[in-house]
């Protein structure tokens, strides 16, 4: 994701969540001070309208008792005939019992074996109840016989009966249960509702009393209101875009502009950009600050570019203490100085070493030549001219000649073995350690597995090789003191190992001198681009050298 996307997401959620909460936590405390608005105004109504009624039973009650005994004409009251009158006095809710269904309260008074009856004006009820202030369009206040059968007129069926239309719902249950509550709950048409309920218990007579009015009526303003903070979002969030794009553009586009000159800078282009546009201090550091970095690299890269020519003499000055790179590059400068010098003293001293290798190798052959051969061709030369005619002396002739060509053998081996050539390595230093066993107080035991057949070591391996056993046994006979020398030489499928001990003194590793054997046989080893194990102490000393066969 881009950085301008992640702004834009960022604050445009932001923004929508903050309005969306907002509105929602405003939206429900809204609807919830509606609900308990509307609750409490239908409770003050239900119980006004409770107290007015029972007022007026009271009052018809203390209007009956006062008048003056006369017997009660039952025909009046449209009774069926089966119905019994009680046997107490009190208010009673007789609807159940009347002809035509309709409601009917009717008092009786039990004196002195006179039982007199007379009904309520149902009329003043139903005014009572039908008075709607405060109700709205769809408001009703309405009594509940026993029975879940309506006792006063439906505003919504105004031509039904009213015991003729059940209401059996959570209100009507709740009161005959003797409580007193208010709630949210479907009618007796299956309509929700707000619903303010009691019971009225009063002379015998058991009725509720509910005050309602439809759920519809009271959320229409919280409908309103859902559009209207739809559309508030709506606004809010097209302005919040507007301004995120702005914004977005203002702070993104140095960013990306310093972003595409640090691409160029990583690509190693380190000359001066295009100048952006700086819309505040801060941008206006970190551009800054790029342009130092690039100057500062300039530098860098010039002068790593004079030390990668060896133009070891450039100059360059750090920009502080902390300018790693600057400090490194000089180092560096110092390192290869420092290399460079030691690499003449080195090609120097190699120069050296060689032109005195040749020069002791010359005086050897040279002495081997005047000490060894030359008083044997003198003697012979000495027989030849005078001729010699004995057995004795020409045998002696013959016996200096095997000397001579034994002679010229040995320093040709030294030179360059024949052996090499003929038959492999392992052949060559058998046939040298079998002289330097014969001629040399030491036990040498060599033990030869190369493969004779299809062998993959190369001449250039076998010269090495037998150059390092020969270097490692004369740098035994005279430095050692070794009494026993041990040699193994392994041909594997990808390498061929050597394996060297004796039980001389050993020597320092760590102190060995330039142009000593030891140096040689590491040359050797680094030539073949294989790998040596150097281990010495007293009384035992071991070379591990593993030479692969498949480095050219």
């Amino acid at each position: 994701m881009s950085l301008r996307s992640l702004i834009l997401t960022i604050t445009n959620g932001l923004v929508f969540i903050v309005v969306l909460m907002l509105s929602f936590t405003f939206y429900n405390q809204f609807s919830n001070t509606i609900d308990e608005r509307i609750l409490l105004q239908l409770n003050s109504i239900k119980t006004l309208k409770k107290v007015q009624i029972e007022n007026l039973i009271k009052n018809e009650w203390d209007l009956f008792l006062s008048a003056k005994p006369v017997s009660s004409n039952l025909d009046s009251l449209d009774l069926k005939e089966s119905f019994n009158l009680p046997q107490t006095s009190g208010v009673y809710d007789v609807t159940q019992h009347t002809k035509s269904g309709y409601t009917l309260i009717v008092m009786v008074s039990v004196e002195d074996s006179i039982t007199r009856i007379k009904g309520i004006d149902n009329n003043k009820v139903t005014e009572i109840l039908l008075e709607r202030a405060g109700m709205g369009n769809t408001g009703e206040s309405y009594l509940v016989g026993h029975d879940f059968l309506m006792r006063s007129p439906s505003r919504f069926f105004p031509n039904k009966t009213p015991s003729k239309i059940r209401v059996d719902t959570k209100g009507v249950r709740d009161a005959f249960q003797g409580n007193i509550g208010k709630d949210v709950f479907a009618d007796y048409r299956g309509v929700q509702v707000y619903s303010a309920y009691s019971p009225i218990q009063i002379f015998n007579l058991s009725l509720v009393i509910l005050s309602e009015i439809d759920t519809s009526e009271v959320t229409a303003p919280l409908k309103n209101l859902r559009v209207r903070l739809f559309g508030l979002i709506v606004i809010i969030m097209l302005v919040a875009v507007v301004l995120s794009l702005f914004l977005t553009r203002l702070i993104t586009t140095p960013i990306l502009n310093m972003q595409n000159s640090l691409k160029v800078m990583a690509a190693g282009d380190y000359r001066d950009g295009n100048e952006s546009v700086k819309i505040s201090n801060e941008i206006k550091e970190m551009f800054d600050a790029l342009a130092h970095l690039k100057k500062s690299l300039q530098g860098a890269v010039h002068f790593s570019k004079e030390i990668g020519e060896m133009n070891l003499n450039s100059k360059y000055l750090p920009k502080s203490e902390s300018d790693v790179l600057g400090m490194s590059l000089l180092k560096m400068q110092d390192k290869l100085i420092e290399y460079r010098n030691n690499e003449n003293k080195s090609s120097l001293n190699a120069k050296r070493l060689l032109v005195d290798g040749l020069e002791k190798e010359r005086q050897r052959l040279s002495r081997e030549l005047h000490d060894g051969i030359g008083p044997l061709l003198t003697t012979l030369k000495f027989y030849i001219e005078n001729k010699i005619e004995s057995k004795e002396q020409q045998a002696e002739m013959k016996k200096i000649v095997d000397s001579t060509i034994n002679e010229i053998r040995l320093m040709s081996n030294a030179l360059m073995p024949s052996a090499i050539n003929d038959f492999g390595v392992g052949a060559a230093l058998s046939n040298f350690i079998e002289g330097v066993n014969k001629s040399a107080n030491v036990d040498i035991v060599f033990e030869d597995l190369t493969k004779k057949e299809k062998s993959k070591i190369t001449k250039a391996h076998e010269i090495n090789i037998f150059r390092i056993g020969q270097e490692l046994i004369n740098n035994a006979l005279k430095h050692s003191e070794a009494k026993q020398i041990r040699i193994s030489l392994s041909e594997f499928d990808d390498f061929v190992s050597f394996f060297y001990f004796d039980n001389g003194k050993g020597f320092d590793i760590n102190h060995v001198k330039l142009g000593s054997g030891i140096v040689n046989i590491k040359e050797r080893v680094e030539i073949c681009k294989g790998q040596i194990q150097i281990n010495s102490k007293d009384g035992n000393t071991t070379f591990e050298i593993e030479l692969p066969l498949n480095n050219e």
